[in-house]
């Protein structure tokens, strides 16, 4: 299990902690009830935040990679195998293509690159 960096985790009613600055996560065994389920420890700071939330969630969301950041990372693999098969199309079949159905496959090579250079790995 990882950390993911700067990823914002919900504690629940409307907090939020930057999950690479977590250093301890604890359940509250006294007076623990609604609002009151978990300590968060801080680096930096001597007294925990109190969730709302199971520690078990708020470790879950600690160590998960956000949807978002799968889905960039899936698209991007999608655009390098693309990329990788337009490398493949010599010249001539680019011409044909281009002038049977106006697809300029150097200008989608080109847009992919730029995409690519741009996004995050």
């Amino acid at each position: 299990m990882r950390v993911q960096h700067g990823v914002l985790v919900p504690l629940g009613y409307g907090k939020y902690v930057r999950s690479d600055r977590v250093t301890a996560v604890m359940p509250i065994e006294e007076e623990r009830g609604p609002g009151r389920r978990t300590f968060l420890y801080l680096e930096d700071q001597a007294e925990p935040l109190v969730a709302s939330r199971a520690e078990d969630s708020i470790v879950r969301d600690l160590v998960r990679e956000p949807q978002e950041i799968t889905r960039v990372r899936q698209q991007q693999e999608i655009l390098r195998d693309l990329l990788e098969d337009l490398s493949t199309v010599n010249e001539t079949v680019r011409q044909i293509v281009r002038d049977r159905s106006r697809l300029d496959m150097n200008i989608i090579e080109r847009r992919i690159k730029d995409a690519l250079e741009g996004g995050a790995d």
